[in-house]
């Protein structure tokens, strides 16, 4: 065929016999336990019991082993620098005619659906990432929790639930958490055992090796949408009214700078990307993360990430570094994707010098505790600033602050619209113009409720109309305003 060496290798040995689950297996509940009965207060719900990861029956281990072997097989008859010389396409073709022929010359018997997801399996370890190719192709998993090599949990619509694919042991986990990052330029090793990469596609991912994990390595993917969500399309799941849309999307048109709090996997980067794309297309936007994940829908974006220090522990670049160089490079508005440190002081600076319509988010419980939560990383990052000062400084800068939350039963939602207005004393004053009251939890576990707009005309209207936009005469009019949950 061309893509493989002439003289035919002799078949590698095949590797040792794996355990039933490619590790020790662990021992399941004692069955004289598991059947007494627990005596509990009916007003009080038994504790959930942690399932154990099955053990393989001997069929599962014996199609383990055979995926194995002809891997093993299929690296040996790779002719890898003719590979580089066709097309991708054309690669894969002939890689699976031989990966079936590999499948064929086996003695056990393969009935065609096994044999079929062989070769799938097979070549999924070879071009992809295993395993983890299977949940990549379900557009509904959002989160890929692995909390070691044969227990992994995914989150459908706001839901975790445990997931059908393993990885073979441990050592096969760290193969493909080496194939992720060293496709970003960066490493994970015992000196550096953490370490934030992305996908091709996007995705965010964490991974943490021993000696800080303890069972194993661990890895968590944040997944985003082939095609990014809308605003209409967050307003369609329940996560806000329309007339929070109509504020939220004049407010970044008219170059209010907006920071976006919220706990962990509560919207804070979705919303975000949802809101640029009300930033005017001939103004020039610089966007700085750790982890790229942003998905601007602008044409005039550059994208900086850091660079974590090589194994010499040297050629660091922090995310305030990029803050301070990307002030050279004539940005209208800089965003940042979250703000963790010592570059929340220059990102103030950068919305109080110029470029208005600066946005980024930080992890807050609520938007006065987002106020504080800068406070304190400029602290901690061991600038001497008096408070007032300080707080000055952030009510200068910051117009918007938008609280996310992810509620009881997975739904992500907007729970309140916050604009600064100043100081008095030395406190920074701000009053909701939107909140989300939550009235219970349904028969399906969902929280539900409604917003209420306060009848607060915000003092940014002045701003949004100088620029020559009209909002709806009633938009802030008191009222309680119902969604879909």
């Amino acid at each position: 065929m061309g893509l493989f060496t002439k003289s035919k290798s002799a078949v590698p040995p095949a590797p040792p016999k794996l355990g039933q689950d490619g590790s020790d297996i662990v021992a399941p509940p004692n069955a004289s336990e598991a059947a007494s009965p627990m005596v509990v207060s009916p007003a009080i719900p038994k504790p959930a019991i942690v399932a154990q990861p099955a053990p393989l029956g001997e069929r599962a281990v014996y199609m383990q082993q055979l995926r194995v072997r002809i891997h093993q097989q299929l690296v040996e008859r790779l002719d890898v620098q003719n590979l580089k010389t066709l097309p991708p396409d054309t690669v894969r073709a002939e890689v699976r005619i031989l990966i079936r022929e590999l499948c064929q010359s086996e003695k056990g018997l393969l009935s065609s659906n096994e044999q079929e997801k062989l070769m799938d399996d097979v070549m999924d370890e070879t071009f992809g990432l295993g395993p983890l190719e299977t949940l990549l192709k379900d557009a509904a998993i959002t989160d890929i929790m692995i909390n070691r090599f044969d227990r992994i949990y995914v989150e459908k619509k706001g839901r975790l639930e445990r997931a059908e694919v393993r990885f073979r042991d441990n050592l096969h986990l760290r193969q493909i958490i080496d194939r992720i990052v060293a496709q970003v330029g960066r490493r994970v090793d015992e000196i550096s055992p953490m370490v934030d990469a992305r996908l091709s596609d996007g995705s965010r991912v964490n991974a943490i090796i021993p000696p800080l994990a303890l069972d194993g390595p661990a890895m968590s993917i944040r997944r985003f949408g082939a095609k990014p969500l809308q605003l209409e399309d967050l307003i369609r799941h329940g996560a806000f009214p329309p007339p929070v849309m109509d504020f939220l999307a004049a407010a970044v048109q008219s170059r209010c700078n907006v920071l976006i709090s919220g706990g962990t996997g509560s919207g804070k980067t979705t919303l975000l990307n949802c809101l640029s794309r009300y930033i005017p297309t001939d103004e020039r936007v610089i966007t700085i993360e750790d982890a790229a994940e942003l998905q601007l829908q602008q044409p005039h974006v550059v994208r900086l990430e850091t660079r974590p220090a090589n194994i010499e522990g040297k050629g660091e670049v922090t995310q305030r570094d990029l803050v301070k160089n990307c002030l050279r490079m004539r940005p209208d508005r800089v965003i940042i994707g979250e703000c963790r440190g010592a570059e929340a002081l220059d990102m103030l600076q950068a919305m109080n010098t110029g470029h208005e319509g600066s946005m980024t988010t930080v992890h807050a419980n609520n938007t006065r505790d987002a106020l504080g939560r800068l406070e304190v990383m400029i602290a901690m990052a061991g600038f001497d600033l008096p408070v007032k000062g300080l707080r000055t400084q952030i009510a200068s800068a910051i117009n918007i602050v938008v609280q996310a939350r992810r509620l009881t039963g997975g739904k992500r939602k907007v729970t309140s619209v916050s604009e600064i207005t100043g100081m008095e004393g030395d406190l920074i004053q701000m009053h909701d113009l939107f909140t989300f009251e939550q009235r219970g939890v349904d028969e399906n576990g969902h929280a539900f409720g409604f917003f209420r707009v306060h009848g607060i005309r915000p003092r940014c209207a002045d701003r949004i109309e100088h620029r020559g936009l009209r909002l709806p005469a009633d938009l802030f009019a008191r009222r309680d305003i119902e969604t879909p949950n």
